[in-house]
């Protein structure tokens, strides 16, 4: 039982981490920067992309990121969204040491899709 207890402990901090860590990661304004002609990129797998994304976003993997990135316009503004977040933050920091400077994290697709609605 106190292993039982221990194990959910660890995963209820996990989770608390992850949440704050999703919050402070979060830019905002992102709404404003899509009215203002933002490209959602969505960096989940071609597989995940096409069970779901939201309308009018494009897809390169977090995975082909390092080799697709010429395919994007440094001058254009960009918002990263995954599936919990994590990848999009990845890919967000990928791509601004490759010289972008206008790229924000979206978070979660189906929570950002829900917010800019």
């Amino acid at each position: 039982m106190k292993n039982v207890l221990l194990f959910l402990g660890i995963i209820l901090t996990v989770y608390m981490a992850y949440r704050v860590y999703k919050y402070q990661t979060l830019d905002d304004g992102l709404g404003t920067l899509i009215k203002n002609g933002a490209i959602i990129l969505d960096v989940r797998t071609e597989k995940e992309y096409n069970t779901g994304h939201i309308e009018g976003s494009i897809n390169i993997s977090l995975g082909t990121i390092r080799e697709r990135y010429t395919e994007l316009d440094p001058k254009k503004t960009y918002i990263t969204v995954c599936s919990h977040g994590l990848r999009s933050v990845k890919a967000e920091n990928i791509l601004k040491e490759k010289g972008f400077n206008h790229i924000y994290n979206g978070g979660a697709w189906s929570d950002f899709e829900k917010s800019i609605k």
